[in-house]
């Protein structure tokens, strides 16, 4: 039976709604998404990603992957392990990029990363932090299932990410008059090592 406009718009706007109150919280991608955005590096690429992984994310937990992964911990452990010690590395980049501005992109002519690295980077921050896993393949795969419509569901989670990238990481430029001295980017760059030092420790602590 086709679903209703009313089953269709109840679906769409709770998976819209359950995956931006998630998704909007300051964490080690969004920190990411924003410097890139500010720097105007690889911008859309990154902010491709970061959807595309979320849209793979919530349809796999839709499909079933939380369950599997429930029932696989030790999985979860290695991967929090990994993720707080790769947080940890960018953290402390981070941290000399704030105390040593002559090295910082945003104060010098020092070349942008290269498309691969970021890509990288991106894909490391999405897929070693199991907070990712948690609120994507769990939590939002089990509130899907709970409406008659699920894959309706997804449509709007999937809204949902692609809006807040695009505007995080392509609207990051209207920053930019705020940022234009050294001090500046040492202040950006510091709140960017301590969410990802934050991040990280939620990770070694079990969070």
């Amino acid at each position: 039976m086709n679903p209703s406009v009313g089953d269709v718009l109840t679906s769409v706007v709770a998976g819209f709604v359950a995956s931006a109150v998630l998704i909007i919280a300051i964490g080690a991608q969004n920190a990411f998404v924003l410097r890139q955005g500010l720097r105007r590096e690889h911008v859309l690429p990154v902010v491709l990603t970061c959807a595309l992984s979320d849209v793979l994310l919530t349809a796999a937990g839709i499909a079933g992957l939380g369950a599997v992964i429930s029932a696989r911990p030790g999985l979860v452990t290695a991967i929090r392990w990994i993720g707080a010690a790769f947080l940890i590395g960018y953290a402390i980049l981070a941290a000399r990029r704030a105390l040593h501005p002559e090295g910082s992109l945003g104060a010098s002519g020092k070349a942008p990363a290269t498309l691969r690295a970021t890509l990288l980077t991106t894909l490391a921050l999405t897929y070693l932090n199991p907070h990712v896993y948690l609120d994507t393949v769990l939590l939002l795969g089990s509130i899907a299932q709970q409406h008659p419509h699920h894959w309706l569901f997804l449509v709007g989670t999937t809204a949902a990410s692609s809006l807040w990238f695009a505007g995080l990481g392509l609207g990051a430029h209207r920053l930019g008059p705020l940022l234009a001295r050294p001090g500046a980017w040492r202040i950006l760059d510091g709140l960017i090592a301590l969410v990802m030092a934050g991040v990280a420790a939620t990770l070694l602590l079990g969070g």
